[in-house]
């Protein structure tokens, strides 16, 4: 890389041989005629060779300018190519929604489907997170957050009350009759929630029924619930995410509720692209979308 000459010299060069024009490229690159003249001169300096004949009124390129652009032009090509692979096609404005993949799998999946298919025109760009240390004002538009509400400098919408409950594979809640039931049974547990397996226990009735089971723990609840749904225990998760999944059930009614929840947060300043706020306002529990069932999360 290092007997590669600057990027801003070969933008010079590559934009004046195809408009054959200094005045031309320093319009295209948004600088100085003066400017693309000085580059091609360094370039050239470098280069040991010149690449462009001046003509008083024109331009033409040089041999070795004629032999060596058709190398500048694939190098770009291929730098186009690269960087769509990797980053994607997205437009410049695109939304940014950041929030955890188990959001993302469950509760967001079909509401962003539906706004997909009612606002096809509006780029939507999905940025995941698990750790609270994750989350912030830098790089994203609008944020699905966990926790109390009490974000300085950020506007939160609470997405509804929430708690939470035991869930399992369907074969596996055949079998579980009462609370009691799952002694020996694998309890999976995800970190970082206030409410957890000892809690709902408690209120079961069953204190202490955690140290007759065995244990797995996930630091998130993508996985816990993945194990769940291939009969690998049971996952206490939040009910809306339940929503619209057959490979998991709630084998007891009880469900024990939590300060914290689910809040749709985006910063507190003015002036936020009508994209963003079409998103905003859908994806808030008083928006255009349907849950099934008809009731609202």
């Amino acid at each position: 890389m290092d007997a590669l000459p600057p990027l801003i010299w070969l933008q010079a060069f590559e934009a004046a041989a195809r408009t054959l024009s200094f005045t031309a490229a320093g319009r295209e690159l948004g600088v100085t005629q003066a400017a693309i003249s000085q580059r091609i001169r360094l370039l050239e300096d470098r280069l040991g060779q010149k690449l462009f004949v001046r003509h008083p009124r024109s331009l033409t390129l040089t041999p070795a300018g004629q032999a060596w652009l058709p190398s500048i032009h694939d190098a770009f090509a291929r730098l186009t190519e690269g960087t769509q692979e990797v980053f994607g096609g997205t437009p410049s404005r695109a939304v940014t929604l950041r929030t955890t993949p188990v959001i993302q799998q469950s509760w967001l999946a079909p509401r962003l489907l539906d706004f997909h298919r009612a606002h096809p025109e509006v780029a939507v760009r999905l940025v995941s997170a698990i750790w609270p240390d994750d989350f912030g004002p830098q790089g994203a538009d609008l944020e699905i957050r966990y926790g109390l509400g009490d974000w300085a400098d950020m506007q939160a919408v609470s997405l509804g009350d929430e708690s939470l409950l035991p869930a399992c594979a369907p074969s596996l809640a055949t079998m579980l009759h009462e609370p009691a039931d799952l002694a020996g049974r694998t309890l999976l547990h995800a970190v970082g929630f206030a409410v957890g397996w000892t809690t709902w226990l408690e209120r079961a009735g069953v204190a202490g029924l955690e140290q007759e089971c065995p244990a797995l723990t996930c630091d998130n609840q993508v996985m816990t619930l993945t194990l769940a749904s291939r009969g690998g225990g049971v996952a206490l998760t939040h009910r809306r995410l339940l929503e619209g999944r057959d490979d998991l059930v709630a084998p007891f009614s009880l469900a024990v509720p939590s300060e914290e929840a689910f809040w749709l947060v985006r910063p507190a300043r003015h002036g936020a692209h009508p994209d963003v706020m079409l998103l905003w306002e859908w994806l808030q529990p008083t928006g255009p979308w349907p849950p099934s069932g008809g009731e609202r999360a």
